[in-house]
């Protein structure tokens, strides 16, 4: 199981928060996905068949961007 954190500048209300666990939410292998709104994060549990790769195109699908890490 694969735990990661990724920020998410965009968020910023409940409506954010359930689009996002919603659509990371119904991708096979994802086992967690938290947003917080506070801090713009979403907290995630997941293994294969879900990649980091579908979590952030399902994350960017819902209209938000995800940062690259530096």
């Amino acid at each position: 199981m694969t735990e990661i954190t990724l920020p998410v500048p965009e968020i910023h209300c409940h409506h954010c928060k359930m689009a996002i666990e919603g659509a990371v939410g119904a991708l096979p292998g994802v086992d967690r996905a938290e947003v917080d709104v506070p801090s713009a994060t979403v907290a995630l549990a997941f293994e294969a068949p879900a990649t980091l790769e579908q979590i952030v195109a399902a994350i960017e699908g819902q209209g938000y961007s995800v940062p690259s890490p530096a």
